[in-house]
Parts: structure tokens; sequence; C-alpha cells
């Protein structure tokens, strides 16, 4: 039986593996498909357009991996130490997509990359302290 601190540390880390879940579907699926076409009809080289594709995907494999991790400390708090990575990576990566959208590249702004790496960073802390 958990108390009722316990649940809500739960629900946080379930919050932020729900919102991975939500952002790997919608990038892996969704937005690559968009991605791909407008990389591909681009004037890059194909070099740049096959690297910037893996990197399109290493974010989705991240949001992946968040997602498990996340849900796997749910139930398995003695694990909560492995969360500290999670958090330090999408609170930067967060800090990134606003740092770079403020300065230079406003669309950063308009993107859910900042947004969802910021919810689940929050989510991730309330869940293990």
């Amino acid at each position: 039986t958990y108390n009722s601190k316990d649940l809500l540390r739960r629900v946080f880390l379930m919050i932020g593996s729900f919102i991975s879940f939500i952002g790997m579907i919608f990038h892996g699926f969704v937005g690559a498909r968009i991605y791909i076409r407008n990389i591909n009809n681009s004037n890059l080289e194909p070099l740049t357009k096959s690297l910037s594709l893996v990197s399109w995907h290493v974010f989705t494999i991240f949001l992946f991996v968040s997602f498990i991790t996340l849900a796997f400390i749910a139930y398995n708090p003695e694990y909560a130490l492995i969360a500290y990575p999670l958090i330090a990576v999408n609170m930067f990566g967060s800090f990134l997509f606003i740092f770079l959208g403020v300065d230079t590249h406003r669309p950063l702004l308009k993107l859910p990359g900042a947004y969802l790496m910021a919810i689940t960073a929050a989510m991730a802390w309330l869940g293990i302290s």
C-alpha cells in the first residue's frame, strides 16, 4: 500500500511519462512525415538531409526512453536516481529551445519542444522529490 505522498509522486511520474509518450507518437509519426517531406524538398546536400533525419529520430528515441524510464520509476521508486539525467536533458533541452528562440530562431518558440521538455522535467522532479 502507498501513502498519499507516494501516490502523488507516482501521478507526477506517470504524467511525465504520458507526455513523453504522446510526444514520441506525434514526433515519430506525424511530425516525421512533415519533416521528411520538407527536408526532401529542400536544396540541402544529401549528407545534410541524412544527418538531419537522424537528429530528428534521435529526439524521438529520447522521448521513448523518457516514457519508459519515468513509467518504470513510478512503479519502482527505489530507482529514482535514474531520473536525474532525464530531468537534466529535458531541462537543458527546453532552455536551448528558449535561448535560440529568443535570440535568432523565433519559430522555435512556436514549436511544442520547449514546453514538452519543461513539463516533463518538472513532472519527473516532482515525482522524485
